[in-house]
């Protein structure tokens, strides 16, 4: 999940802190460390998280490789079943279709995973960042703060349209959905919402979603508790609507 720079008061996705072990180093020897800038810092552990991840990928074929998370952005990837499940949810929904498209609304996760699963399926990422630029076509800059700023080609043309906001704020919802209502085809269109639970209301207000009983998970542990939100009843799947 990604998005433009945060406005003042968006309640950002913050990551529990992880425990850092650092070895003992006596302040006669502090003195003749060197000292790396907060850049190389970052470059460093994205170079890290992207060894990690091929090394992972190599290790397992069902594995899907992605660019590293920026948290600046409040990237936090889906874990590995939540992105499968997802991906198989909307190829469900596309077989139901004559003519299906999906929207991927700031998830390369699941964009990437749906390519892996059913790649037949035409698929547009919508996405800020532009490290996704790698996707070709099926890349479209996307920023939240200018919701309806996209090519004219892309309104009223998505059967399945699943969106991830990047801020857990009113205001990020409210401009999501407008983008969600102009990609969305009139009355055949099928939603999924990926967001916290704290949006559980204002997701039924804006859009008519239900909560479902599938819970998804991300790679890096958030304090926030998500949850799958759907315009449709999934039955069986998902764990179904969890009113």
């Amino acid at each position: 999940m990604t998005s433009a720079e945060a406005n003042v008061g968006e309640e950002l996705e913050i990551p529990e802190s992880n425990t850092v072990v650092v070895n003992d180093v006596s302040e006669d020897d502090d003195d003749d460390l060197p000292m790396l800038s907060s850049q190389a810092i970052e470059a460093l552990k994205e170079l890290i998280a992207k060894q990690d991840r091929e090394l992972a990928a190599a290790d397992d074929p069902e594995e899907v490789a992605l660019v590293a998370e920026d948290w600046r952005l409040s990237q936090f990837w889906y874990d590995r079943q939540t992105a499968e499940t997802i991906a198989a949810e909307v190829a469900t929904l596309c077989d139901t279709l004559s003519s299906p498209r999906a929207s991927c609304i700031a998830c390369p996760t699941l964009y990437a995973y749906l390519k892996k699963i059913a790649p037949g399926v035409p698929a547009q990422l919508l996405e800020f960042d532009k490290r996704f630029e790698q996707y070709g076509t099926e890349f479209t800059f996307y920023d939240y703060n200018q919701p309806e700023d996209l090519p004219s080609a892309l309104k009223h043309s998505f059967s399945i349209v699943v969106a991830d906001p990047p801020y857990l704020s009113k205001e990020c919802l409210e401009k999501v959905a407008e983008t969600i209502r102009f990609l969305s085809r009139p009355g055949e269109s099928y939603l999924l919402l990926l967001t916290g639970e704290v949006q559980k209301d204002l997701a039924a207000e804006l859009l008519g979603l239900h909560p479902c009983g599938f819970r998804p998970q991300h790679s890096s542990k958030l304090g926030n508790e998500f949850r799958l939100f759907t315009s449709y009843n999934p039955g069986a799947r998902l764990g179904g609507w969890d009113n």
